[in-house]
């Protein structure tokens, strides 16, 4: 699978937001291209689990708003496959080949790079981050998350703020990551947030300061060498776990308070990881598509993948505007704690995924499985 599904919006609360948003100025698409997308019919998605980021009523939102019927290929593809759909179908006008893809961001430029791609700029476009979309309009970045601490708060008296807060002795044997970081991109850039924190900031020294980070972790008895997943916090196994703030997220909403599931996102080092929506080259319904990504940009679209705990794109300047409802901030960690995200280029990426895969085993030696 392509991804752990985090949370399931139910269509109710989802067509609260969608009613809050009608109004909004961002909320409607051209009404010319409204009427070439009706035309076509038919929008073919790939790759979007209704249980992943709130796709599910956003859906059913938009083939409500539109009358345009959405055709779901394979909810459980990777990146990978949804890029190799494209290829596969590029003449072919039915319903195996996708409109558009939500991939990770490495795979847009590559996407790109291989003409698999056509360009649109959304009606929102510059309110989107410049570092989070392609110049040219061929991928955007639609939601990311950031690496937070997920902790059972039945065990652990006082959760740590900071990555700092777990070098120390109140949590022996309690901190683990979602992932092997010698294969993991998760765990990967979890080792970049935490030499980003304590090189306060400095991107240069974050991959060797993360390793040496993990190495004093692992040498103090803190670190546990478990791939740390909603089970192993609820068991007291791993009581605390780095990974993605939505993925905490839906294991709070999951567990119940089951134990009681505190989500920390840390005063520094706060790194995120983007996906991207794109339109294929060979879209068989490019109108329908672009139809697609406005809702997908609009506020309406933005809060809804919210509703889904992936922070959109846009996410800053809808808290400013305070256009995100109450009900759903009460479930969030604090808006103030995202705005100084950071978010890695593909080449800081690269560089971080080649330094920790290859140094791990000598610098931490501990052997995650």
């Amino acid at each position: 699978m392509k991804r752990t599904a985090p949370h399931l919006v139910s269509v109710t609360a989802f067509a609260a937001i969608a009613a809050a948003m009608a109004g909004s100025a961002h909320a409607a698409a051209s009404d010319a291209l409204v009427a070439a997308a009706k035309q076509e019919g038919q929008l073919t998605v790939i790759a979007l689990p209704h249980d992943w980021c709130g796709y599910g009523p956003m859906i059913e939102a938009f083939k409500a708003k539109y009358g345009i019927k959405v055709n779901e290929l394979n909810p459980d593809a990777g990146s990978g496959d949804e890029v190799e759909a494209i290829k596969a179908n590029k003449g072919n006008k039915g319903p195996q080949a996708p409109d558009v893809i939500d991939v990770g961001l490495s795979f847009g430029p590559t996407a790109k790079a291989d003409g698999l791609l056509q360009p649109y700029k959304v009606s929102t476009w510059k309110s989107i981050p410049n570092d989070q979309k392609d110049a040219d309009g061929y991928w955007t970045g639609d939601y990311y998350g950031v690496l937070a601490f997920e902790v059972n708060a039945d065990m652990i008296d006082k959760a740590p703020t900071d990555w700092s807060d777990l070098q120390k002795s109140d949590y022996k044997n309690a901190v683990a990551l979602a992932g092997d970081p010698r294969s993991a991109n998760q765990a990967i850039q979890a080792v970049y947030a935490a030499g980003l924190s304590s090189a306060k900031g400095d991107a240069s020294k974050a991959d060797a300061a993360g390793l040496k980070y993990f190495a004093e972790l692992n040498k103090n008895g803190n670190f546990v060498p478990v791939i740390g997943k909603a089970a192993s916090v609820a068991q007291g196994t791993t009581p605390i776990v780095v990974r993605w703030d939505y993925n905490a997220l839906a294991d709070r909403d999951t567990l119940k308070g089951n134990p009681k599931v505190q989500v920390v996102v840390p005063k520094t080092g706060v790194v995120a990881g983007v996906y991207v929506q794109a339109i294929s080259a060979y879209a068989p319904h490019p109108n329908a598509a672009k139809l697609w990504m406005e809702y997908l940009y609009s506020d309406e679209g933005q809060l809804g993948w919210l509703a889904g705990y992936c922070h959109p794109v846009r996410y800053n300047e809808l808290s400013a505007q305070k256009k995100v409802p109450a009900a759903l901030l009460a479930k969030l960690p604090a808006a103030s704690l995202y705005k100084n995200a950071v978010f890695p280029t593909l080449q800081q990426q690269d560089a971080t995924k080649t330094a920790v895969t290859k140094q791990w085993d000598s610098v931490v030696g501990a052997n995650v499985k």
